[in-house]
């Protein structure tokens, strides 16, 4: 099951790869905008290439519209839980550095491996707030992408659906209603994740996660707002 953590030396490697980028020589300097992805794997893109993740086709998709991006920082593990993105953003060595442009997906695993729902809201507002703090304060700066609806997967259809369906429609109103509470931007993207089965190839050789196309859908979504927020 892909949801599930990977190994320690395998986490290490792949955090050890993407903090390379947020070294202080690719901070925000002149006119060049920064942008931190945070997530789970639906932001690491499991199943996909590197340059088919969807940080990296929005920060492409950006740049196709005269925005000077830098490469996006991503911090981001198959199998992360709220809790385990606090610990790794702690960890991340970004205190004192702020972004133009901060993303958070979060919250299909502690779905999936059956968190306590109630716990939840507080953690995920608990990484919004840092997400904020991570744009300089600026909530106008962060986005929320919701969580997309895995029951619309060959891997999901293998499972209770409707429970899926029901459980990952009350998180999504959580982190929706969070959001609103901070006049952070939110995208909905689950309807496009619905459409998995109608359209195979929205959905990744895994059966499980998003293609390149199914994420080249979000960032045509999302694409007009954000890039708004950059041009303001």
């Amino acid at each position: 099951m892909k949801f599930l953590s990977l190994s320690g030396s395998m986490l290490v490697i792949i955090m050890g790869i993407w903090l390379v980028v947020c070294s202080p020589s690719t901070m925000n300097t002149n006119d060049q905008i920064s942008y931190l992805a945070l997530g789970d794997s639906y932001t690491i893109g499991e199943s996909v290439g590197d340059d088919e993740r969807y940080p990296v086709q929005l920060t492409e998709a950006l740049r196709s519209r005269g925005i000077d991006m830098l490469d996006p920082v991503v911090i981001a593990t198959t199998g992360w839980t709220t809790l385990d993105l606090k610990s790794a953003m702690d960890n991340a060595n970004l205190e004192g550095r702020t972004f133009d442009l901060v993303s958070l997906l979060i919250g299909v695993n502690d779905q999936y491996q059956g968190k306590i729902f109630e716990e939840y809201g507080p953690n995920f507002r608990m990484l919004l707030r840092s997400a904020i703090a991570l744009a300089g304060g600026n909530p106008e700066k962060v986005f929320v992408i919701s969580i997309p609806d895995y029951a619309f997967t060959p891997f999901g259809q293998q499972r209770n659906t409707e429970k899926i369906t029901r459980e990952l429609n009350a998180y999504n109103a959580t982190n929706k209603l969070i959001a609103d509470q901070y006049n952070v931007s939110y995208f909905d993207i689950t309807p496009i994740s619905r459409l998995g089965l109608e359209d195979p190839t929205l959905v990744a050789t895994d059966g499980l996660h998003p293609s390149a196309e199914m994420y080249k859908r979000w960032v045509q979504s999302l694409i007009d707002d954000v890039y708004k927020k950059l041009t303001r």
